[in-house]
């Protein structure tokens, strides 16, 4: 096989449809969009979401709840037993340390929850501790620190 004989997969190279070029080309006078009509017109068709006429379903549906998305506080979540798995003895775990060990993703605050057993006694310094937590924290003979 050379390069001057590849050649792209059978059917993979379609001609484009060139519409309007006379009865002979099997798509000529109307182009293929049928009679008249709204949806033989240049931008004919309708928008998203309408049902001729009838009350849109997002209409007749019920509304409920609230959203308070600009405000709400997004938060990374890690458990003790993955600080107990990860870190040394008397560490000093902050949220840069965090992120350089790529256990948060994005620039979202750290909340520590209280999966897991920790049996280090560790100096974390994040957003936010569950109540099990710090006690579980605090009872290995660790300190915490809200930043």
């Amino acid at each position: 096989m050379n390069l001057n004989e590849l050649k792209p997969a059978r059917g993979s190279k379609q001609k484009r449809k060139r519409v309007g070029r006379g009865p002979g080309s099997g798509r000529g006078l109307h182009c293929g969009r049928g009679n008249k009509g709204q949806n033989s017109r240049s931008g004919g068709g309708v928008r998203v979401g309408f049902e001729g006429g009838q009350m849109p379903l997002t209409r007749r549906l019920p509304k409920r709840g609230f959203k308070n998305a600009p405000f709400k506080k997004e938060y990374t979540i890690i458990n003790v037993s993955e600080l107990d798995r990860r870190f040394k003895e008397g560490t000093e775990v902050t949220v840069q340390i965090l992120k350089e060990m790529k256990l948060t993703k994005k620039d979202f605050s750290v909340k520590i929850l209280g999966g897991g057993e920790i049996k280090k006694s560790l100096q974390v310094k994040v957003n936010a501790f569950s109540e099990s937590a710090r006690q579980k924290i605090e009872a290995a003979g660790g300190k915490i620190q809200i930043v």
